[in-house]
């Protein structure tokens, strides 16, 4: 699934080539996404100019004067930018073309259909999706005693309240892998149990950790490509996600691997604790 670098990747992508845009029409070709298309969208939409491409948590937000739509990448999404004289036809798993007056073309990609495309007229910090989100990693928000306060009742395993979109969000199981290794913290450990110099670590390896995934693209998901076709590089420089019995780079020791809520866990026994 893509999580926050890719999605930032794909936010910094499509940009450039869709802000101040005119869109001329929406072409909805499959609806029944995780949520369906509003078919109004084929008379609300066209006549609106981009007025700016945000991200919050997973979710890419186009902003218009009337409203914002809501766009996730599910589990296989992607998005590709065409220009007017070098769109193709469609294929199989293209949902839904956002055409511009100029002809730029904005297409959804999405295999499995666990995507979504929705449509918000009011402040979008409001919408049911967005309205009970933790902060943003890279904000002032999350710092470490804030991250302290919100562990200090939580008798789960850290990697499982580092996922929690409640308490930070975009941190997914990729990057919390990385970001314990960093911090020196097992992902089993309670995360009341934290200390303050822990905290401390793991706020700033979240924030190193996906800021050297956004520059790198990404990851080489599966599914993952960004808006030129591209996957991402930052696999290249995993230090335990996916490297179970290969050594550790610091210390040699063997990678552990573990399963947490259904998601597998990736440590090194010598250099996490």
């Amino acid at each position: 699934m893509p999580e926050l670098p890719e999605v930032e990747t794909t936010r910094a992508g499509i940009a450039p080539h869709i802000t101040g845009k005119t869109i001329q029409q929406i072409i909805i070709r499959q609806a029944q996404l995780r949520w369906p298309i509003p078919a109004s969208l084929t008379k609300t939409l066209p006549g609106q100019t981009i007025l700016s491409v945000n991200r919050r948590a997973k979710y890419l937000l186009l902003h218009t004067a009337q409203g914002h739509i809501l766009m996730h990448l599910g589990m296989s999404g992607s998005l590709r930018i065409y220009a007017h004289d070098a769109t193709p036809a469609a294929q199989k798993h293209d949902h839904v073309d956002l055409v511009f007056t100029d002809g730029t073309v904005l297409r959804f990609h999405d295999p499995r259909r666990f995507g979504a495309i929705l449509w918000h007229p009011g402040a979008p910090e409001h919408h049911p999706l967005l309205a009970h989100l933790g902060p943003e990693p890279f904000s002032d928000e999350f710092n470490a005693g804030y991250l302290k306060a919100s562990l200090h009742k939580q008798s789960r395993a850290i990697k499982l309240a580092l996922m929690d979109n409640h308490v930070v969000v975009g941190v997914g199981n990729i990057y919390a892998n990385e970001s314990l290794f960093y911090a020196g913290i097992r992902p089993t450990k309670a995360a009341q149990r934290l200390t303050k110099a822990e905290t401390i670590r793991l706020v700033e390896a979240v924030k190193s950790v996906l800021q050297r995934a956004i520059l790198a693209g990404g990851s080489t998901l599966r599914d993952f490509v960004n808006s030129n076709g591209q996957s991402g590089y930052f696999q290249q420089q995993y230090m335990v996600y996916g490297r179970s019995g290969e050594t550790c780079r610091v210390c040699g020791s063997l990678i552990m691997k573990i399963t947490q809520g259904q998601r597998s866990s990736f440590y090194c026994p010598h250099c996490q604790h």
